[in-house]
């Protein structure tokens, strides 16, 4: 049977899809030609499908790179449901669970593998993965390999290393943003030409953009009570910070306005329920930090507001893209108080605990599991000598240790000690370059709220990609009234 039949085949019999989207048939043709590609594709038009689909027709292994814990689980549920042989590595499984993936994986019982890119500092991986030949070598949000990308991730960067050591495997690169210094980047690292550089348009016709100047919470909270008087629907309201998504929330509990949260201080279960409720209601309000709406498809959201500036235009891009995915007019608001800069560069800071700062938090817990276990870490905190709660430097290093797989979660430790801290991790001139382009980003953010050309021409500008004045947003409306 021809290429075509057998993909056209596979979309309609597996997928339950009549026809691609976008770029989906370009790229997966791509592949399957054996030409690794770069795709560049907003969010919510279907990425996945890009590796699912050449995962059935390729004799071996499609392995894919994702960064996003949270999301593996339910992708490989997803995928399951279309009779596809797979499964996901990570620190979220249990020892015994992971054991017997890797048994499976050695035995060559998957089509599909999902994992992180810290999983190939470890051996036991790497052995049962070299009894599989890899046809397909995906990497998801691919813009992590970039130091000038805006969620770098040292271990995307050895990925071109990984895929020589797999045998240099047909590559697919997947991301929804990223700007012509980024594309380079990952073109570069896996050695794909420009001719099978797939960007897709990045327009979106249906989303309006509008910044408001304000000073203080309480301006900040009459606007979203007033947005939401006047554009009705589901709400998305982003947070930077939890305790400003707290205090947002306790004023529109006072004034009787029913909403959602969505935070890291919210236990799993919390979370889930609160999404579930956000994505079955047709007039629902959720206040949110950022990591809220990854792998959510909610096509009515009819508004999204950001409370607090974000860290870069790629996540206000990506932030933003939740709305309006049904094709419907959908309202988007930035709410730029110029004392939030401040605040998040203090937030960069936070989030980017120095090496030493991590080897520290690294050494406490393994040197003093029973002070840990008992005051968690308050007592971490307590030994660094700093008292400032909103400074989270030690969740942001445990977060790290975890991911690395220093260290596991723990029902009695809190966390235990599974590994050496090496070296490679704690490297200076990286976390600088990293601070250092996370300003770049802030200050990108600020240019964007403070400029008077249009919103859509800007964002689209940073992308490298032109485009008309989009007649719609604040400045767009205010170059449009008479001059008196």
């Amino acid at each position: 049977m021809p290429i075509q039949d057998q993909i056209q085949q596979v979309l309609c019999e597996r997928f339950g899809l009549s026809q691609f989207r976008g770029l989906q048939e370009k790229v997966i043709h791509s592949v399957l030609a054996n030409q690794s590609a770069l795709s560049i594709m907003p969010t919510g038009t279907g990425k996945s499908l890009c590796y699912q689909l050449p995962a059935f027709l390729y004799p071996g292994l499609t392995l894919v790179v994702s960064p996003l814990i949270a999301l593996m689980k339910d992708q490989i549920d997803s995928a399951k449901k279309t009779g596809l042989s797979c499964a996901f590595i990570n620190s979220s499984q249990s020892p015994r669970e992971r054991q017997q993936t890797y048994k499976n994986l050695s035995e060559q019982k998957y089509q599909m593998v999902l994992v992180t890119p810290e999983r190939f500092r470890k051996t036991e991986f790497l052995q049962a993965l070299k009894k599989n030949k890899v046809s397909l070598f995906a990497i998801d949000e691919a813009h992590c390999i970039s130091q000038w990308g805006h969620d770098f991730r040292p271990d995307y960067s050895r990925l071109g290393e990984i895929k020589a050591e797999l045998g240099n495997p047909v590559t697919l690169a997947l991301t929804a943003t990223a700007t012509p210094a980024v594309q380079q980047d990952i073109a570069n690292t896996f050695d794909i030409p420009s001719s099978h550089c797939f960007i897709g348009p990045m327009d979106r016709p249906e989303l309006t953009l509008n910044v408001d100047d304000i000073f203080g919470l309480s301006t900040k909270i009459q606007k979203i009570v007033l947005y939401r008087h006047h554009y009705p629907g589901s709400c998305i309201v982003y947070c930077s910070l939890v305790s400003t998504l707290q205090k947002i929330s306790h004023e529109l509990s006072q004034l009787g306005i029913e909403h959602g949260q969505y935070h890291g201080q919210m236990d799993s279960r919390q979370r889930k329920r609160h999404q579930e409720e956000f994505l079955k209601g047709d007039n629902q309000l959720i206040l949110a930090t950022p990591a809220f709406g990854l792998g959510v498809n909610k096509p009515d959201v009819r508004s999204v507001i950001h409370a607090e500036i974000p860290g870069s235009i790629e996540a206000y891009y990506q932030e933003i893209g939740r709305a309006g995915r049904d094709g419907k007019e959908s309202h988007c608001f930035l709410l730029f108080d110029e004392d939030d800069i401040s605040i998040h560069m203090d937030f960069i800071k936070w989030s980017s605990p120095d090496p030493h700062f991590i080897r520290s938090v690294y050494n406490l817990v393994k040197d003093n599991p029973l002070p840990y276990q008992q005051l968690g870490p308050d007592y971490l905190r307590e030994k660094l000598n700093f008292y400032n709660r909103k400074d989270f430097r030690v969740e942001t290093s445990l977060n790290l240790l975890e991911r690395w797989g220093c260290l596991a979660p723990d029902k009695i430790l809190r966390h235990k000690v599974i590994n050496d801290l090496e070296e490679t991790y704690l490297d200076h001139d990286l976390h600088e370059k990293k601070v250092k382009s996370q300003n770049t980003k802030l200050l990108e953010v600020l240019q964007y709220a403070t400029s008077e050309t249009c919103r859509k021409q800007q964002v689209y500008s940073y992308f490298g990609q032109d485009s008309q004045p989009c007649g719609q947003c604040d400045i767009c409306q205010i170059q449009k009234e008479p001059s008196l």
